[in-house]
């Protein structure tokens, strides 16, 4: 049964309240192993593949990227649409019984200014586009994946910014389990070869994700090997402590491993690693996702976000 809008309204306001006290309502490692993630017939890969049939690299881009399931990006500020656009997701998602992986990507300062630089003009912005998101979500199953780099990338912030984007975070969070009980909300790990885990872990918990999240994700648009990321999952979640809290992993772009040089902004000779799946034989572990789209650029092979067949090409070798 669908709330009236103006209890959701209330649940939401109350969640923004509650804040950092509020307690996760999903169940941390209890994501089924058979779980079906979403695919989404709108993503860049699949429309460039649907209008471009007799290309060389057509098939090889459509059997191995766009084929599997991969995160849907809300990455541009609309707050008037976002509820529509989640709902959209979300709903394609429930008639297929899949599970959709969902990244909101609007906080303020992102990258600190690089490629990926936008997101919502202020945290008062940001947190009415937060809840918004929010009441897309509906009553299904979904993955969150908040706000990567925004925990592990903070040098742009001052100190009172800094405190000001983690109670924004927690806000967020708690908002998102308010709209959505079964939503499950990932914090943000960075990666294996960025902060320690105890730096990590540290910022998480001032971040308030014992309470308000549900697990932590790493490896986020990066090519780190998946052994290493899971062992710094485990070492930031037993920094944490016994949280219950659980990892995602990104597994995107890691068949490679990364490149000799370490770049990070679109370097050549990588690979899709692990396809997205629930059944990692690990407790620990949630899912190996695709979270960063495989062939969507990084930002210095051309615009942050935009697809490039010839980069998915080289990926999907």
């Amino acid at each position: 049964m669908r709330l009236p809008r103006a209890l959701v309204t209330a649940a939401l306001a109350t969640a923004f309240l509650v804040g950092a006290g509020h307690a996760p309502q999903a169940v941390a490692g209890e994501l089924p192993a058979d779980t079906s993630f979403f695919t989404d017939p709108d993503s860049q890969v699949n429309k460039w593949v649907a209008a471009n049939p007799g290309d060389s690299r057509q098939p090889r881009i459509a059997s191995r990227i766009a084929s599997q399931p991969q995160a849907v990006w809300f990455a541009r500020y609309s707050p008037s649409t976002v509820t529509a656009d989640v709902r959209k997701v979300t709903s394609a998602a429930a008639s297929k019984n899949q599970v959709p992986v969902l990244v909101a990507y609007m906080i303020p300062n992102r990258d600190c200014g690089g490629a990926s630089a936008g997101g919502a003009p202020d945290l008062t912005a940001y947190d009415a586009w937060a809840r918004n998101f929010a009441a897309g979500l509906g009553s299904g199953s979904s993955i969150v994946i908040l706000e990567p780099d925004s925990i592990a990338l903070i040098s742009c912030l001052s100190s009172s910014e800094l405190s000001a984007r983690y109670a924004s975070l927690a806000r967020a969070a708690s908002a998102i389990h308010a709209a959505s009980p079964k939503a499950r909300v990932y914090f943000d790990a960075g990666h294996s070869a960025w902060n320690s885990a105890s730096v990590q872990a540290s910022r998480l918990r001032s971040a308030s994700v014992l309470t308000s999240g549900d697990g932590i994700y790493s490896n986020v648009s990066n090519y780190n090997r998946t052994s290493n990321e899971v062992a710094f999952a485990k070492s930031v979640l037993g920094q944490l402590g016994g949280s219950g809290l659980t990892a995602v992993i990104d597994t995107s772009r890691n068949g490679n491993g990364p490149a000799p040089d370490n770049a990070w902004c679109d370097p050549h000779g990588r690979k899709v690693g692990e396809n997205p799946t629930a059944n990692t034989g690990d407790p620990a572990i949630d899912a190996y996702l695709w979270i960063k789209l495989p062939g969507e650029l990084d930002g210095c092979a051309g615009a942050a976000g935009s697809f490039s067949p010839d980069y998915a090409y080289e990926l999907a070798g």
